[in-house]
């Protein structure tokens, strides 16, 4: 320490944060700090003093700060010359008496520790049997449960096996079990299944087929039945979303890639097939060739990244991408091959697998299929990924121009539906390019689950200009979808992270068809009169 006993080191002086403390992080990866899940990280004598009036005390001087915080370093020497003092002193009995005395008091400390688990442990054994008599009484009584006795029949899985009446009356005993007891409390949401079974899935998670979707898919099954398919009244059932069990088929004919008329398809199927494979022969092997294998190391970079991942990681599955995209790339040369474009192709082939098999398909390997029906998804998934950018290629052509007027058309389209978002935003200078680029060059399948971006898509495919034009105001009635979420971020950097990160884990169909129905209202208001939105 300095002879100057008044003056202070300059890493002791003014120090907002101190050492050993807990820091708060904010970003993507990093939620706000919550007292109630990090309490036990909070000690008590870490709490400023309050005065009379409730608030903190504020430290005035250096020993009033340091008595306020437990978890600061020592003042009274600097590092250096503590260990030069403890080096003097240092003795060797003193230290070894010490130390086996900390063990002494550690071992009678396990000890009465599993003492008394043993008694907690028997104490409840006994409530449990008390209390399982009372309701085999209230059983024999005739008496019905109430909703109490039976939530206390299901075993908790925080006690080992045990009956607990409670999930509060669960022991706890480490931070470890608070944190499981705090996700076992929160409410239960059933999982839904990266593809919904049925056309009218939603978040209740029932895969049952009601009586409406029952006729929903008979009426599909009616359009699809005659030897010349009514393209226009399959719009109109598509439009509200289509039955798993006729999504391949309907999304082929409404991608125009399969004729309407019946006695056609099959000889077109085999024509198209093979005309593909016939370019995988003839440029395939080109992959890396100088002119080309950079496109093909970009493809093979960005697979990997695609969703879902129990797909994209199955090494059948990544080649197949492969191929679908290099031929695109070089099958249209004034885009090539652009980043975004590999997430179109994944709701068509995961569509197209559904023909051949029942279960889900995120449980579902690949490989196991029989080559000649993964050649088939394979060929059918580039033709119909192909009738899609065909609409689109705007977006993808030299400096992305599609996409430029569409964020411009969604910022005009905003301020016109929703002034009070669009001079929010304005006010913390988050520019629409910032986030909405990546809805159009992804078609919002990274905002999304699949399931969702399949639902969405039965509409895109009814819908006139469904991708080129339509999804203008699914962005729309999107962004306004999130005002209060909006509203509430008051900076630059939350903005964005809310924007980049929209809480759509457990959208269903319901959600979307909601969407939908906000993004026709829209369009309906505004498509036909270009200049309501123009200022």
């Amino acid at each position: 320490m300095s002879t100057d006993g008044n003056k202070k080191q300059f890493w002791k002086r003014n120090t907002a944060k101190v050492p050993g403390s807990i820091q708060h992080v904010y970003g993507a990866q990093h939620p706000p700090f919550d007292p109630l899940l990090h309490a036990n990280l909070i000690k008590a004598g870490n709490k400023p003093q309050m005065t009379p009036g409730g608030k903190p005390k504020k430290a005035t001087t250096f020993q009033e700060f340091e008595s306020i915080t437990s978890d600061a370093w020592e003042v009274g020497d600097d590092d250096d010359e503590l260990l030069a003092m403890a080096a003097q002193n240092l003795n060797t009995e003193v230290v070894m008496e010490t130390a086996n005395k900390v063990i002494e008091n550690h071992s009678k400390q396990q000890e009465k520790q599993r003492q008394d688990d043993a008694d907690a442990s028997e104490l409840e054994d006994r409530e449990e049997e008390a209390h399982e008599e009372e309701v085999e009484e209230q059983w024999e009584e005739g008496e019905e449960l109430t909703p109490e006795v039976s939530f206390a029949c299901e075993p908790s899985p925080l006690s080992d096996g045990r009956l607990v009446k409670s999930l509060s009356e669960a022991p706890i005993g480490s931070p470890k079990d608070a944190s499981l007891h705090r996700q076992q409390s929160l409410p239960h949401r059933p999982t839904i299944p990266m593809v919904a079974r049925i056309a009218d899935q939603n978040t209740s998670g029932t895969p049952a087929m009601t009586e409406r979707e029952a006729s929903r898919l008979d009426k599909f099954k009616q359009v699809l039945a005659g030897p010349n398919t009514d393209l226009e009244e399959l719009r109109k059932l598509s439009w509200s979303g289509i039955p798993r069990q006729v999504r391949p088929i309907t999304w082929k004919l409404l991608s125009g890639y399969l004729p309407a008329n019946t006695e056609r398809r099959e000889s077109t199927l085999q024509r198209k097939r093979q005309e593909y494979f016939g370019f995988i022969e003839q440029y395939y092997d080109s992959r890396n060739d100088e002119h080309h294998q950079d496109t093909y190391r970009q493809i093979r970079i960005d697979i990997p990244r695609m969703s879902p991942e129990c797909l994209m990681l199955q090494p059948m599955v990544t080649e197949i991408f492969e191929r679908i995209l290099f031929i695109w790339a070089i099958r249209h040369p004034a885009s090539g091959y652009v980043q975004g474009i590999n997430d179109l192709v994944t709701p068509f082939f995961v569509v197209y697998v559904f023909e051949y098999i029942k279960e889900e398909v995120e449980n579902f390997d690949v490989s196991s299929l029989q080559e000649a029906a993964l050649r088939n998804i394979e060929a059918d998934s580039f033709w119909c990924m192909s009738k899609l950018l065909d609409g689109i290629q705007d977006n993808y052509t030299f400096a992305q121009p599609g996409i430029q007027r569409k964020v411009k058309a969604l910022e005009e389209l905003v301020s016109r539906i929703d002034e009070t978002v669009h001079v929010h935003m304005q006010q913390y200078e988050v520019e629409y390019l910032q986030f909405a680029f990546r809805w159009m060059n992804n078609l919002l399948m990274r905002e999304l689950p699949l399931r969702c971006t399949i639902r969405l898509w039965d509409t895109y495919q009814a819908e006139p200009e469904g991708f080129s034009h339509f999804h203008l105001y699914v962005c729309a009635a999107f962004l306004v979808r999130w005002r209060k979420e909006i509203l509430d971020e008051r900076d630059f950097q939350g903005l964005m992270i809310l924007l980049q990160n929209l809480p759509t884990m457990h959208w269903g169909n319901e959600e979307v068809s909601v969407l939908l129905a906000e993004a026709y209202r829209l369009k309906f208001a505004f498509a036909d009169a270009p200049n309501h939105y123009k200022r």
